[in-house]
């Protein structure tokens, strides 16, 4: 496992949209409009999404890059796990 550069950036995100996950919970507990729970969903989906891409993107730019260049892993399997983390995307 490592840290890279976005994952701060990320986590941050994430804890976004996980506060607005709990909202829109209290909103639907409250009975508030569909619309608007909509909208927020929208919004946490959307979040989650932004995420996961930039996770995946970095993944590509920096571990797979490496993983080639230093010497850590064939072509042939950085190719396999590329075609595996961008089913992600």
């Amino acid at each position: 496992m490592s840290t890279h550069a976005s994952h701060p950036d990320i986590i941050k995100r994430l804890r976004r949209a996980e506060g607005h996950l709990r909202s829109i919970v209290t909103m639907l507990e409250q009975g508030r409009g569909c619309l608007e729970i909509a909208q927020q969903l929208q919004a946490v989906e959307s979040a989650v999404a932004s995420a996961k891409k930039t996770l995946v993107h970095d993944h590509i730019d920096h571990c797979l890059e490496h993983a080639v260049r230093d010497g850590q892993q064939s072509a042939d399997e950085t190719i396999r796990e590329f075609k595996a983390i961008t089913k992600y995307l």
